[in-house]
């Protein structure tokens, strides 16, 4: 759900006061607040501003030269436009009528009456928040519903009624409630409801409960208030007391989904951090309390080495001591970030250098916490400043030297790799021998032309990042599959330097490019060659029961088709029509002569019969390949239901992977289709009619409609793979 945004630009505020001072100050301060403002000064010509405009919202005096407010509440109660009335009167009653009519405040012109006009712009925009809230209200009575309903749709909330706790349930599952009302004479047991849907409520969905009830005693409270219930309303309750608590609870409830939505948001970005970087942890005396996994690979330590240690326990001999206390000054005792270059010693010995940042963490006295320092591996570029530091040390006396030396290696550098430089505006300016060579173009094919010349393979977004790094300066690494003049393909590593000059100008682009197309072509051998394999395996687990190698091909593709119509990316979709037909390799595992059986089978047949999603898992879930994994899901998970009660752990709904809950329709759709020892085939219609009974109970209803929605798509598979 989108954060709510209030814009007084988009609200009129109409202001009908008889006293001239009071309707200027009011139509002053709504004016600066950003409001558009009418201003009426009886009830005529009120009722000529509404003719005439759209208005939100009406600032009414009750008290007016030619009549009484409440005829103007009487003529706009079926309207949408909310009224706060503006009183000197302290009369309960007409209070009372009013709020009934659809009154949303009363302000009494008292000595602080100035302050309660300053809170309106609250109280609009807590009613204009209050249309994206839902509102689930459970009682018996119809007539108390009712009167709840009509006051707090007059706040504008979204409301939803029923009397009935089952109903209440299904209304939970499909909308997203922010509280309920709950009367506790509702049917037997409003407890056993709570209790029994706590997961969904309390937990899950983050619902808040107010119970409603004739008699409160102290059981009551402590009963409620521990299962989670956030507030007791005791019948009569009065309007304003409603409205209050209704606001408080809904407001707390944003407050409180914003700190989740804030806390899971602020974890991404440490995870991302995690990822990205060298991350380690102290605690204010420098003692190592967390260490991610590039820590421990970079430092060749195990976490379980680190943590406890002083911090030190990676500092290399050579680093100036001067550096360290620098670093303690900033971070302890000026309490501020520290960066700089730190050389540190690995377990084995040698060196690594990291570019760092140490950042102190304060609690709210402004005392350090802990320490998290965040790092980037800059061994490669330290060790080549090193290098050429002592054996180029350039002077006037070996300058000639050094240049020899460099046109040495860039003659290596092109031996081994391939040149392309473009121009600043990406026009071919120089490719190398091995260029040439590989790709069958001339110089005269290439030099002039622009970038795109060269085809590429289907990589056009990762051009356009290649590019935008490239524009901010910085190096692009990646692989790119070009196809050349022989119209062979051909992968390469690349990587992609823009030239810069002092001014910080970018001058062209140098691309230098190492061939990989043997690799990339054996890892495609060996993936089909993996694929193979698994299919065969799926054959093999299919024929133990008397099974064509059709049927697993079949599951395979409606696997596929099914998750390409529910949005899976190309990968995903691959790997589960490579894993799908392994769903039944668990049969290996059963008895012949319950596989074969051509009757029913007894119930400790029956239970031996579904131990073959758990064979099939513990086959396959120990593998480190991609595909082998996700076998191992759909092995396990392709009898369970969408209500829960299929098999082996009676997982529930969305708790059942994707995998499992596509493949349990390609293969109860084909299996239903095809003849089986202990059965004919069924026409399709019987098929048809028991795939939409089972939708919401079965399979994933979701899946089940896509799946109608493209029924000729499925039955063009079938007819191609017929047995």
């Amino acid at each position: 759900m989108s954060k709510f945004i209030f814009n007084p630009k988009n609200l009129n505020i109409l202001v009908i006061e008889n006293s001239t001072s009071m309707a200027s100050i009011n139509h002053t301060f709504f004016s600066n607040y950003g409001f558009n403002t009418f201003v009426g000064f009886s009830i005529k010509e009120a009722r000529e501003i509404l003719v005439l405009n759209r208005v939100d919202y009406v600032i009414l005096d009750l008290n007016l030269p030619d009549g009484n407010g409440l005829e103007l509440i009487n003529e706009l109660k079926n309207s949408l436009i909310k009224i706060i009335v503006l009183t000197s009167e302290d009369n309960v009653y007409i209070k009372n009528i009013a709020y009934q009519k659809g009154i949303i405040d009363f302000i009494d012109k008292d000595k602080n009456f100035l302050y309660k006009i300053s809170e309106i712009p609250k109280l609009i925009e807590q009613i204009e928040k209050n249309k994206n809230k839902n509102i689930l209200i459970v009682d018996n009575s119809l007539s108390q519903i009712e009167k709840l309903k009509e006051i707090l749709e007059n706040r504008n909330y979204n409301i939803l009624t029923t009397h009935n706790l089952k109903e209440a349930k299904i209304l939970i599952e499909q909308n997203r409630i922010d509280l309920i009302f709950l009367d506790l004479q509702t049917q037997v047991d409003s407890y056993a409801f709570l209790i029994e849907n706590k997961s969904d409520i309390f937990e899950k969905k983050k619902i808040r409960v107010v119970f409603l009830s004739d008699i409160i005693h102290n059981s009551l409270y402590r009963d409620a208030f521990r299962l989670g219930v956030k507030e007791i309303l005791k019948k009569p309750y009065s309007i304003e007391e409603l409205i209050l608590k209704t606001d408080i609870l809904i407001n707390n409830k944003d407050i409180e989904d914003e700190m989740i939505s804030s806390k899971k948001l602020l974890n991404q970005y440490k995870d991302t951090v995690d990822r990205s970087s060298i991350v380690s942890k102290t605690n204010a005396k420098g003692i190592i309390t967390y260490a991610n996994e590039a820590f421990c690979n970079i430092s060749g330590y195990t976490k379980e080495e680190l943590i406890g240690k002083p911090h030190n326990i990676v500092r290399h001999e050579e680093m100036d001591s001067l550096v360290f206390k620098e670093m303690w000054h900033t971070i302890k005792d000026l309490k501020i970030p520290w960066k700089g270059i730190v050389k540190n010693r690995k377990k084995d010995g040698s060196s690594y250098w990291v570019q760092t940042i140490i950042n102190p963490i304060l609690d709210k006295s402004g005392d350090v916490v802990e320490y998290i320092g965040i790092r980037t591996d800059i061994t490669q570029i330290e060790k080549t400043k090193e290098y050429l530091k002592t054996q180029y040390d350039i002077s006037q006396n070996n300058f000639q030297e050094v240049m020899n030396l460099s046109k040495l290696y860039e003659n290596a550098i092109e031996q081994s790799n391939l040149i392309l430089r473009l121009d600043k505006n990406k026009i071919i300016t120089y490719a190398d021998k091995e260029f040439y060579k590989i790709s069958g173009f001339t110089k005269e094919d290439l030099v002039g032309k622009h970038y795109d010349f060269i085809n590429r393979v289907s990589q056009n977004s990762k051009i356009e990042q290649m590019w935008e790094e490239l524009s901010k300066g910085n190096i692009w690494k990646g692989q790119i599959s070009n196809i050349f003049k022989d119209g062979k393909t051909h992968h390469f590593l690349a990587t992609v330097v823009p030239i810069i000059n002092l001014n910080g100008e970018i001058l062209e682009y140098m691309s230098i490019r190492k061939e990989i197309t043997d690799v990339i072509e054996l890892h495609k051998e060996i993936e089909e060659s993996q694929k193979e394999i698994i299919y065969k395996m799926g054959e093999i687990g299919e024929s133990r029961s008397n099974e064509t190698g059709n049927h697993v091909k079949r599951v395979a593709n409606y696997s596929k088709l099914l998750a390409t119509l529910y949005g899976l990316d190309e990968k995903e979709c691959d790997i589960l029509f490579t894993a799908s037909p392994m769903h039944d390799i668990g049969k290996v595992g059963i008895p012949d002569s319950i596989l074969n059986k051509p009757g029913k089978l007894d119930e400790n047949e029956w239970k031996i019969m579904r131990k073959h999603c758990v064979i099939g898992y513990n086959i396959l879930k120990n593998s480190k390949r991609e595909i082998l994994k996700a076998a191992a899901i759909v092995a396990m998970t392709h009898h369970e239901k969408w209500d829960g009660t299929g098999y082996p752990k009676g997982l529930k709904g969305e708790e059942i992977h994707i995998y499992g809950r596509i493949t349990a329709i390609a293969d109860v759709f084909d299996a239903l289709g095809s003849h089986r020892c202990y059965k004919k085939a069924w026409e399709d219609e019987k098929i048809f009619e028991l795939l939409r009974d089972e939708k919401d109970k079965h399979f994933d209803p979701k899946l089940i409609d896509l799946f109608f929605e493209n029924i000729d798509k499925f039955i063009e598979i079938r007819d191609r793979y017929k047995d």
